[in-house]
């Protein structure tokens, strides 16, 4: 991919900074057969409408779709994608056993007040000939997303660039994640114990634990994503910033009383807020 100017072409550092991504992703031209690509887009759609599903359950789908697969190929491709069913089961996380993992602390906890606790996630979007990861850090009360990143590899470089970026303009009490390694890295961690916020993971394979940010993929892709047929990871980078500026300031929420995240963040009562408020999602 390449951003012409007449008479010359832009230096692929600047391509990238324009976009927003890593200079690698400027560089992404997958190399996956389409068959696999056609798998990959099913089980993301399986998996997004029941994630409850393991790979067991999304291989009996698809044969019963017509497709030859089996369980061993599924799960091959599920890893690559990085999910897995919300149950406990098999120790198919990507944890790093030589990262630290921390307690959950939010069960049965009433959570009342904006920036009292932030969760983030990962989840696989797919583009036309290849795929993309986002990364999303979610204020859990007003559901508002205060930053995201793309990229097209699980390393934690995505996931720290938009850490910094919800950390520059405030930050929570509480930060909850997965036990992924992106999460548990040190340079993560550190990120947090800098601001001295306390650190909480889900229980292994409880991604219920991280429900609002689960909510937030299913919208993300039913109300986005699949809608639109990705080409490019410009067109991927456009189409999700406008719709997280959609989600954030338009779109009302049952369970907010039918206001928006950006009305619930940024209520009057919430000075501390201000920095963030009436500006354009952090990205």
């Amino acid at each position: 991919m390449r951003i012409e100017r007449p008479g010359n072409i832009i230096p692929v550092g600047r391509q990238a900074k324009l976009l927003g991504v890593a200079r690698s992703t400027v560089y992404y031209e997958p190399v996956v057969d389409t068959y696999t690509l056609e798998l990959m887009r099913l089980i993301d759609e399986e998996y997004t409408k029941a994630p409850f599903y393991g790979s067991r359950k999304i291989t009996a789908v698809l044969r019963r779709k017509g497709y030859k697969v089996n369980r061993k190929r599924i799960q091959r491709l599920m890893r690559l994608m990085g999910i897995e069913a919300i149950y406990p089961g098999p120790n198919t996380s990507r944890a790093d056993p030589n990262h630290k993992i921390y307690p959950y602390l939010l069960r049965d906890r009433e959570i009342t007040r904006v920036n009292e606790v932030w969760g983030t996630d990962i989840t696989y979007i797919r583009l036309r000939h290849g795929w993309l990861y986002l990364v999303a850090i979610m204020d859990w009360v007003s559901r508002y997303v205060l930053s995201w990143e793309l990229s097209t590899t699980l390393e934690v470089d995505f996931c720290i660039r938009a850490l910094k970026k919800a950390l520059s303009l405030t930050f929570p009490e509480i930060f909850n994640s997965d036990q992924g390694s992106q999460f548990t890295s040190v340079d993560f961690i550190k990120k947090l114990q800098e601001k001295n916020i306390q650190i909480s993971m889900d229980g292994r394979g409880r991604a219920m634990d991280n429900i609002f940010t689960e909510r937030l993929w299913r919208s993300v892709k039913y109300e986005e994503v699949y809608l639109h047929d990705y080409q490019t990871v410009r067109e991927a980078k456009e189409g999700i910033s406008r719709y997280l500026d959609f989600y954030n300031q338009e779109r009302p929420h049952q369970s907010l009383d039918y206001r928006t995240p950006d009305e619930v963040y940024c209520d009057s009562r919430n000075y501390k807020n201000r920095p963030i408020c009436n500006l354009t999602l952090a990205n």
